[in-house]
Parts: structure tokens; C-alpha cells; sequence
């Protein structure tokens, strides 16, 4: 399952985006790839403080494990999946740096789940740095953003990659190298998702049962990469995922998987195994306290930083909720960047302090937002970007534009240039009007009619920051014609140029800044030399 699920998702996705049509369908139920991972949603919600609707989703999964333990790790999981493989492949065949499993290791998935849910609590999310879907879906993302565009989207989409694209290829690979010490060790004693799955299967209603025609030969603890088999043969209920591995290798049939008030007759446990110790109070609680204390530390640690950068204002995707609580929801999965049709969304570094590495920044250079496209928000599993119709993604404002009157070809007197407008109001926004400056006047002061040149002006009330206007004007005016060193309109994001909420409409927020523009303007008769939406 596991792997057909990688094959879906990575390989057999659309890609390519059909703008004959008002909005794409494409990505629309991808995001139910990552909220399958319960500690995604969980961590995210209690980070940003609100609710976040793929808590149903983690509760579902949550319930299911009470039936069938860790379902997820044993039948669903592609991270664990693509273990398996590497472990079959490659890690069975190097021997120099196996280890004997120590019965302290149990412990190192709760602290991790500790440190991830105490630091979620001070708002800093780090599920997106040790959980497995993300990790997976960030770490397929890299190491296949080189190959995917180019017989999908095309060489002009390749994505610009930078140090951080390596970093976390880099994670990705340490985590697969993990099973050099002994295989599947990420899932065994690192995952704090399966750590969280066990904790529901204490409530199962089926438990694996060892009878007692059991013969003690062995071949069940060389099958079980969990570590879920005590030395004694019984069950260690935490880390038993009903893979049923154990049950196939058995020669005798003597496992069987049933109720847990099965009154089967049971092998008897041997008091001097080592189930015991592997689950000592003492040990567990000192290093769940210790991982809270971790947890602590890190939440102490980036809170000052995240102040720091708190006006930096990066320009998120439309729809973005605003940034201490996208902080909070972002889960650095990178499907947004993977929906972008034309990869304009990349991932930040270190510029935005640790708390925001590998989030979605917007980067306008010769391509720009596509206006019947909200494939990001629809990839969102936590709600970090909203998942909007097109309509109100057409209304979200991200950013503004602003033209440089210093050196626009018409405001500079040099020569009519609408370049900018006229792709404004191709793509339906219409937020760029000409007026007319350099106008000649005649002996009796009247203006000569046609004389001066028109030229492009934002309506700050209608412009949502697509980035269009400076698209176009670099690639005529900049790369093809050479008139300009620079495009003449940027676009320019920050405070009072953006729309971040929660909830609402961004409709609604458009059509109130429009009626404010116009309560606030003086009443003018019809000029010919006024723009349209001051007449």
C-alpha cells in the first residue's frame, strides 16, 4: 500500500495546467496524502492555536488504530515503505555498522513526540523537520525537482534550487541511512508519528497472542523489524504495528492475531526477559521530562527570533493566513511549491530565522502568479495557504504594484508603452488605468487635444500583486527590446499591501476598499484626462 501510494503520488500526478478553464481540479484532493500523518495535524493546530480541519482526518486515524494497531506504519506509511526498500537493497548487504538494540532506544520516539508536541505548545512548529509524511513528500520534492518539470512543464519552469533544497535531500537520505544500524531503526525508535499511533493502540480491542505450542525457535524476532517481539516471544503491545510477519514465518501457527479478551492459552511470559526493563517507569518518564525540557529549549530558543523578523513582511501565496499563525501551520511539506504550475513558489532559508526554513515565499522574476490557478491552497493539508475558490483567490491580495515614474518609457515622456496595463486587463483584473501626462496646452490655456502621452497608474484598491504587469514589462521592455534596465512596474508587498486572514472574504475585503476609495474622492465632473475609475 505504501508503495503504491509513493507511485500515486510522485510519479503519476498531473502536472500540466489547463487555463481554457476557470480553475483547476487538479490538486484539489492531494492534501489527504499528508493528513493521514495524525501528529501533522495535531502539532499544527496546537502551534497556531486554532482549529485546523484535518484534526477529523487524525481522529479517524487515531480510532482505526484501536482496531488495527499502527495500521498506518505496518500497511500505509510510503516513508516506512521506502525503508523497507532501502533496507532490502542496500542496507542488509552493509554489516560494518550494525548495533544490538538496547532496550533505552523504545524510549527515543516518545521523547521526540514530547519535544515536538511541548514546542507546539509555545507556537514554534517542528513536526515538519521529524514527521514522516512531511519529510517523505519534502525530501521526493528535492531530489526529483530537476527531473519532474522537464518532460511535465518544461525547461522555462525549472525551479532555481539553493543550499536548503540540499539540506533537506541531505535529512532525507541520514533518515534512509539510519537502517545501516539496524533495519527499519527510524521506524522502530525515531518516528515520533508512530510513536503517536502506538499511544492509541493501548486503547486496541485486538492484540497479538504467542499459544503455548510455541517451540522457541526464533524465526518470529528475526522477521519483526519493530522490535515488537519480547525475548520470551511475547508481544510488546507499543511497538507491534499487526504487520503479521511474525505469524507467516511461524512453523507451529503458534501466533495468532485476535480479540484482546481472546481466552486463547497463552505462552506464559518469562518474568527474566527483557519486556520489563524495555518499559521501565524510571527510565521512561526521565526521558520523556528530558525531551519536554528539549522541547522548552527549542521554543525558548527561535520565539526571540521569530520577534525579530516579525516585519519582514516575506510575500506569501494568496490566501496565506497571517504569519505567526502560518508559522504555526506550516508544515515545510512542500506541495504547494510542487502544485505551482509555474514554480514561482520557493523555499526560504535562514533569512526568515530557523522557524521559517522551507516555508513558501513568492518570487515574482519571469513568471508570475497565473490568475485562474489556486492549486496551492487546495495541496495545503493544515490550512497555512486556504483552500479558495477562484474567485476569492482572484480578490486575495498578496502584494502591490507600484510604477517606478522614473523610468516608465511614458511617464519619462519617452514614448506610449501599455504593455502593462493591457496585460492587466487580458488577465481580468483590471487594476491599471492610463492617464495622460506631458499634456500641451494652447494660447488660451485649453489642452490640445491628444497631445502628451498616456500613462499606466494602479488602482491600489483593485491590484492584488499577481506580478503580470512586471512580468511583462521585463520581458519586452528589459530582455527583448532593451529600452529599460529594469522592469518599470514592481510589485511590492508589506504593511497595508497585503490581505492575511483567517477566515472571511476577500471579496468582500476588495469591495470595501473600493467603496472607501470612492466616499473618500471629491465629486468631479466626466474628463477625458481623468482614468476610468475616478470619472
Amino acid at each position: 500500500m505504501g508503495l503504491f501510494l509513493i507511485l500515486l503520488f510522485y510519479f503519476c500526478r498531473p502536472y500540466r495546467y489547463d487555463y481554457s478553464k476557470e480553475g483547476s481540479e487538479l490538486f484539489k484532493h492531494l492534501e489527504l496524502f499528508l493528513v493521514l500523518d495524525p501528529l501533522v495535524s495535531i502539532s499544527a493546530s496546537i502551534a497556531s492555536k486554532t482549529f485546523v480541519w484535518s484534526l477529523t482526518i487524525a481522529a479517524a486515524v487515531m480510532l482505526i488504530g484501536t482496531i488495527f494497531p499502527r495500521w498506518f506504519c505496518g500497511y500505509v506509511c510510503p516513508m516506512g515503505t521506502l525503508i523497507d526498500l532501502f533496507d532490502w537493497s542496500i542496507g542488509r548487504r552493509v554489516k560494518l555498522f550494525r548495533i544490538k538494540p538496547k532496550s533505552w532506544l523504545v524510549n527515543l520516539r516518545f521523547c521526540f513526540l514530547t519535544a515536538v508536541l511541548v514546542s507546539s505548545l509555545f507556537g514554534i512548529l517542528i513536526s515538519g523537520f521529524v514527521s514522516a509524511i512531511p519529510v517523505i513528500t519534502r525530501g521526493m520534492l528535492y531530489i526529483f525537482a530537476l527531473l519532474q518539470p522537464m518532460p511535465l512543464k518544461g525547461w522555462e519552469y525549472l525551479p532555481q534550487l539553493s543550499i536548503w533544497h540540499y539540506v533537506s535531500i541531505f535529512l532525507f537520505l541520514a533518515i534512509l541511512s539510519l537502517g545501516f544500524l539496524r533495519p527499519g531503526f527510524w521506524c522502530a525508535y525515531i518516528c515520533p508519528s508512530g510513536a503517536l499511533l502506538s499511544l492509541a493502540s493501548l486503547l486496541r480491542l485486538n492484540e497479538r497472542k504467542v499459544e503455548d505450542t510455541c517451540v522457541k525457535c526464533g524465526r518470529c524476532l528475526s522477521a519483526c523489524d519493530f522490535g515488537a517481539i519480547a525475548s520470551d516471544f511475547t508481544t510488546r503491545p507499543l511497538e507491534c504495528t499487526f504487520c503479521m510477519s511474525c505469524a507467516d514465518v511461524c512453523p507451529k501457527n503458534s501466533i495468532k492475531f485476535v480479540s484482546r479478551w481472546n481466552d486463547i492459552k497463552e505462552k506464559s511470559s518469562d518474568k527474566n526477559s527483557n519486556l520489563q526493563p524495555s518499559y521501565a517507569r524510571r527510565n521512561f518518564l526521565v526521558s520523556v521530562i528530558g525531551a519536554a525540557g528539549v522541547g522548552t529549549g527549542i521554543a525558548a530558543g527561535l520565539k526571540p527570533e521569530r520577534g525579530q523578523y516579525a516585519n519582514s513582511f516575506p510575500m506569501r501565496p494568496p490566501g496565506s493566513v497571517p504569519e505567526d499563525v502560518f508559522r504555526g501551520r506550516c508544515i515545510r511539506c512542500g506541495e504547494c511549491l510542487k502544485a505551482c504550475p509555474v514554480s514561482i513558489l520557493q523555499p526560504t532559508g535562514m533569512e526568515l530565522g530557523f522557524d521559517g526554513i522551507w516555508t513558501p515565499v513568492v518570487k515574482i522574476d519571469s513568471k508570475a502568479c497565473q490568475p485562474y490557478c489556486n492549486n496551492c491552497g487546495q495541496a495545503c493539508p493544515t490550512g497555512a495557504i486556504r483552500a479558495l475558490s477562484i474567485d476569492e483567490k482572484r480578490a486575495a491580495r498578496m502584494a502591490q504594484s507600484e510604477v517606478d515614474k522614473s523610468s516608465c518609457l511614458a511617464h519619462c515622456k519617452t514614448q506610449e508603452c501599455g504593455l502593462c496595463v493591457e496585460e492587466c486587463k487580458a488577465a481580468g483584473y483590471n487594476a491599471l488605468e492610463y492617464i495622460r501626462v506631458g499634456i500641451q496646452y494652447d494660447n488660451w490655456g485649453m489642452p490640445i487635444e491628444d497631445s502628451g502621452f498616456l500613462a499606466p497608474v494602479v488602482i491600489e484598491e483593485k491590484c492584488v500583486g499577481c506580478g503580470l504587469c512586471q512580468v511583462k514589462c521585463h520581458a519586452e521592455n528589459v530582455k527583448e527590446l532593451g529600452l529599460l534596465k529594469r522592469s518599470a512596474i514592481i510589485v511590492k508587498n508589506g504593511l497595508g499591501k497585503e490581505d492575511r486572514i483567517i477566515k472571511g472574504s476577500y471579496k468582500q475585503l476588495q469591495a470595501e476598499r473600493i467603496n472607501k476609495k470612492r466616499q473618500l474622492l471629491p465629486a468631479a465632473p466626466k474628463n477625458d484626462y481623468l482614468p476610468d475609475f475616478l470619472r
